[in-house]
């Protein structure tokens, strides 16, 4: 059974930093591209970030220097370091796998599993 926990939500400042997490489990992580996206109350799902089996990066403008996407496949675990945060980042946070495996992209691509999200609130 595939399983995505996100991890590392909380409370922070404008211009904080947090480091969210995403244990993966029940597939052959390194095999498959993985995205962040998030959802803010009242709108829709927002990719924000991807990494390619091969570790090759991609973001959303919006989010471009700010929020930095890495994987550990040895430890089947997806991170996403996110400083300067603004107050328009709270949302919950997930972490979603692709459809398939091997699967390569410059963007968001076709969506598999998601996890259950981990809250992010950005206030003074």
């Amino acid at each position: 059974e595939v399983q995505l926990v996100e991890s590392g939500g909380g409370v922070a400042q404008p211009g904080g930093s947090l480091r969210l997490s995403c244990a993966a489990s029940g597939f052959t992580f390194r095999t498959y591209g993985m995205s962040w996206v998030r959802q803010a109350p009242g709108k829709g799902l927002e990719w924000l970030s991807r990494i390619n089996y091969d570790g090759s990066t991609y973001y959303v403008d919006s989010v471009k220097g700010r929020f930095t996407i890495s994987r550990d496949n040895a430890k089947n675990t997806l991170y996403l370091q996110l400083n300067s945060l603004k107050i328009e980042a709270t949302s919950m946070y997930y972490c979603q796998r692709d459809s398939r495996a091997g699967f390569w992209s410059s963007g968001s691509a076709s969506a598999g599993p998601r996890g259950q999200g981990t809250q992010v609130t950005v206030s003074s």
